[in-house]
């Protein structure tokens, strides 16, 4: 399997995993992930670009300054502008911010479901899954021409 099939392997996995969406950001710099995935609803995408959510978002506030994974409830004293309360509106909910820091290199995630809350043996396959992906999509810059563009259809492939 090539570098590129095993990522979208990986991907293709955790968006059956998060039935009402996921954001995967790999590598963060900064502030700005070398890779970011999405299956959530556009409609929310868009909501939550256009508010600014992202400055504002426990999950991700949570998963930059730790390591490992929380349910989204155990989050909510912190969502002080009601990011959580906003998504539930666009059906996602009943969510778990996964974190990981490898050799200094953090990636993060949120994933959602609909119906009930993650088990706390389904967080920590999440949490293994976003590893696996992680350590796969370290040095990816030496990726040719064609595996990025794939890993950018991929990526709009996967949003919703």
């Amino acid at each position: 399997m090539t570098q590129t099939a095993s990522i979208a392997a990986l991907l293709e996995d955790l968006d059956r995993r998060s039935p009402a969406g996921f954001a995967v950001a790999l590598h963060i710099r900064f502030t700005s992930p070398t890779y970011l995935f999405q299956t959530y609803p556009k409609r929310w995408l868009d909501h939550y670009s256009a508010a600014g959510l992202v400055v504002h978002d426990p999950t991700v506030h949570w998963a930059l300054n730790n390591v490992g994974h929380v349910r989204w409830t155990d989050l909510e004293a912190i969502d002080s502008r009601g990011v959580l309360e906003q998504a539930k509106d666009f059906g996602i909910m009943n969510g778990v911010a996964v974190s990981v820091l490898v050799s200094g290199s953090r990636s993060i995630a949120s994933f959602a479901r609909a119906d009930r809350e993650f088990s706390d043996a389904e967080s920590a396959e999440l949490e293994d899954v976003l590893a696996e992906l992680h350590r796969g999509t370290s040095g990816l810059g030496e990726l040719s021409e064609s595996d990025q563009r794939a890993l950018t259809e991929l990526s709009i492939r996967l949003t919703h």
